[in-house]
């Protein structure tokens, strides 16, 4: 093999290699921080804690949307304090005050950080894709608790207060929603005729 050759084929290489790390880092990335909770992720559990101290905890509730995002999004309170190891039940509401049905995924973390891994849903309405109809509005439960092996926890200890933010983006209809809104939509335009 000549020394041109083997020189391509070396660069060839390490550029396929660079873009598949470049293509893997998002998602390596996601799985890294569900694992360990870094950059605000939380967890996710079956059921509630077993044990409930005798120590409380403040969790404030945030919403946002995502630019150009139609709905109004927000926290029905704004915070409650609970024991931690205790099962909390929040809401958020959302409106759609448009004339058109849309579909809307939330994104979500806590801060700080390190109370990510201690934070645990057992069950959230970001867990699916949401679709409201025109001027419907709707609260969304999440349920939570916070682990208490956070008051052991080196930094955990620290927190005395969560802040749970939302972010709402609009995603694409679900197919068989868009085909139904077709049907709906040709029958009444049938009907108008």
């Amino acid at each position: 093999m000549t020394p041109k050759r083997k020189t391509v084929i070396q660069l060839v290489s390490v550029v396929v290699f660079m873009g598949a790390m470049a293509w893997a880092a998002i998602p390596l990335y996601n799985w890294f921080c569900r694992v360990t909770g870094y950059g605000g992720y939380t967890s996710t559990a079956e059921a509630g804690s077993d044990t409930v101290l005798d120590e409380t905890i403040k969790v404030r509730f945030d919403a946002s949307r995502e630019k150009g995002m139609a709905w109004e999004f927000k926290p029905v309170q704004r915070e409650m304090e609970l024991k931690i190891g205790e099962t909390g039940l929040a809401f958020y509401e959302a409106y759609n005050p448009t004339d058109r049905p849309i579909a809307g995924q939330a994104s979500y973390n806590v801060a700080p950080y390190t109370a990510g891994v201690f934070f645990s849903k057992i069950d959230c309405f970001c867990f699916t894709e949401q679709v409201l109809q025109p001027g419907e509005r709707v609260q969304m439960p999440v349920t939570f608790f916070v682990d208490p092996e956070i008051v052991t926890d080196q930094d955990g200890k620290f927190v005395h207060t969560i802040t749970l933010s939302y972010t709402f983006y609009e995603i694409d209809l679900p197919e068989d929603f868009a085909a139904l809104t077709d049907a709906q939509a040709g029958a009444i335009t049938s009907s108008e005729r």
